[in-house]
């Protein structure tokens, strides 16, 4: 990917106890610095639905992550629900203050409100069209989704739309965005699942900011060794991720104290901000990029055994005609 040249906006919110903001008081750590990208997220790009070989995924679509280098696509994947009944509500970056946000995903009883973001495979800008939860099980709508109907029997047919995205637009609001707004319905939905009402919201700068880094629930292979042992990876590399949050979520707070000591002016208040941003996605990069590798790892049949050469059967000298050979002599 080229590296691509981004303002960054610093947008400051008061501390209410203190009164302080970081553009007038060095007084960084108590203050909630929010960041935003002046550089339009590029078009969705045009992908394949990778098929779902077996029941119980939603497809979460990709999105458009951000980092030092610029934009980083992150492909979209079919990913178990943390129970029944829940649907993806999926990401999306929104033009708000100046500066386009990212508004993360979430699981929840139904979809919410996603910027309008026509992403495909079902999720048209309102709502999921790829499948839907009866009975206990997901039934797939192959009109939408990509499913492999010999492993996968619980599915309908309705046509709800392209599978690809139509319009490509990854953005909602500012200039060339969706102008999709909130419905009540999607409302209720992100306050249900514990989110904002709709409105953009700003990306991570600091760890802090940060939720605890959770491990991934295997599925069930059938294989109670392999299960075992895939859950065990993914219980250390949680570990060792949340471990590189805590560090990097220390050093930022230092740093901050080290400033404030210092009594350090705006600009140099701004630059340490640029600095804690760019490792922060360096870092929300490299766990996902983790992530999705360790998943893919998992997902992988192990390869067949060969078969060993078969062995013939030793044969062992007759004793019968060892004794009529030397009672011939």
């Amino acid at each position: 990917m080229n590296r691509a040249t981004t303002g960054l906006l610093i947008r400051c919110a008061c501390t209410a106890t203190l009164g302080l903001a970081l553009v007038t008081q060095a007084m960084p750590a108590l203050a909630q610095v929010s960041i935003g990208i002046t550089l339009a997220p590029p078009p969705l790009p045009v992908y394949e639905q990778p098929a779902l070989d077996e029941e119980g995924d939603i497809w979460t679509p990709g999105y458009w992550s951000y980092g030092p280098d610029g934009y980083l696509w992150i492909p979209g994947a079919w990913e178990q629900p943390p129970q029944a009944g829940f649907l993806w509500t999926p990401g999306y970056w929104g033009w708000g203050d100046g500066g386009y946000l990212w508004n993360p995903g979430y699981w929840g009883a139904s979809v919410g409100y996603y910027g309008g973001i026509d992403y495909g495979y079902g999720y048209s800008g309102r709502g999921y069209d790829g499948g839907r939860w009866r009975g206990g099980h997901v039934e797939y709508n192959t009109a939408v989704s990509h499913v492999n109907v010999s492993n996968i029997h619980h599915v309908y047919d309705h046509d709800a739309g392209n599978r690809a995205p139509a319009s490509h637009v990854s953005f909602n609001g500012g200039r060339g965005g969706t102008a999709a707004r909130p419905t009540e319905g999607e409302r209720t939905a992100a306050k249900a699942a514990g989110r904002s009402d709709g409105r953009t919201r700003p990306a991570a700068v600091h760890a802090a900011d940060l939720p605890p880094v959770g491990a991934e629930r295997v599925r069930a292979s059938g294989n109670g060794a392999r299960d075992r042992s895939n859950q065990q990876a993914q219980e250390t590399l949680r570990n060792t991720q949340e471990e590189q949050r805590r560090t990097l979520q220390g050093q930022q707070a230092s740093e901050h104290e080290a400033a404030a000591r210092q009594s350090a002016n705006e600009s140099r208040n701004q630059e340490l901000e640029r600095q804690h941003q760019t490792q922060t996605q360096q870092m929300t990069q490299r766990h996902a990029t983790e992530q999705q590798g360790l998943h893919e790892t998992q997902q992988q049949r192990p390869a067949a055994r060969p078969a060993e050469p078969r062995q013939e059967p030793r044969q062992e000298p007759r004793q019968g005609g060892q004794h009529e050979e030397a009672h011939g002599r």
